[in-house]
């Protein structure tokens, strides 16, 4: 089960994180930003699932910049995106990366939920990751600068009103390495069981890709 753990980012600041690691040794651990409602509970729920699936997960709170235990509800958008909006480039890569340290040694991956998405595209290329997994990144198609340095694969729904499949077909474009999975009849957020817009079905068949990646990826690192 995940608790609640203080991090150290690389530039000194002390931040929360939801943490949770596997009854056996891991097999490497993943760094998952959270959406722009802030560190949720359902954020400690996805450790969880990445702990059962033998990764050491950490899930950091971002918004510890500006307030500590900031959290909106998933009908306070506007105030979701305000408090990403306070953060700077800066302070998130060094809270990542002081995640990223904490879970080595070993192999680690970033990954991140609509605008945590944005922000993990970003930390791929800024930052040593040994993979990356994008769920829905609500800006990717915005960044097509950005281009990850790690091995990348990236879900959307293809009813997704946040990036339209034209912002999907962008993104490969510009990235035609990257693996782009499509989900027919899902939306955005279409991972999260506490909102309205959940498919169960995308939702197993994303952690099932995903881990499937992460364990190749993983493998390949530790030859």
């Amino acid at each position: 089960m995940s608790n609640k753990i203080s991090v150290t980012a690389t530039d000194g600041h002390q931040l929360h994180a939801w943490r949770s690691d596997p009854d056996e040794a891991p097999k490497g651990g993943i760094v998952i930003l959270h959406a722009i409602y802030g560190l949720t509970n359902h954020m400690g729920d996805v450790c969880d699932i990445w702990a059962k699936q033998g990764f050491s997960a950490i899930a950091p709170a971002l918004y510890d910049r500006t307030a500590k235990n900031t959290v909106h509800g998933y009908d306070q958008t506007d105030k979701g995106r305000d408090s990403y909006a306070a953060l700077t480039k800066e302070q998130i890569l060094a809270d990542v990366a002081g995640c990223a340290e904490a879970l080595r040694p070993g192999p680690v991956a970033i990954s991140g939920f609509c605008t945590g998405g944005s922000w993990a595209w970003v930390a791929a290329q800024e930052l040593p990751f040994e993979a990356s997994v994008n769920c829905y990144g609500s800006h990717v198609h915005q960044w097509l600068e950005v281009k990850p340095n790690c091995p990348t694969i990236m879900h959307y729904g293809d009813s997704d009103w946040v990036v339209e499949m034209k912002g999907v077909d962008a993104i490969q474009a510009a990235n035609p390495e990257v693996t782009i999975h499509i989900y027919p009849g899902a939306g955005h957020a279409f991972f999260n069981p506490e909102q309205v817009f959940h498919d169960a079905d995308a939702s197993a068949l994303l952690l099932s890709r995903s881990v499937e990646f992460l364990e190749s990826q993983f493998a390949a690192h530790a030859q």
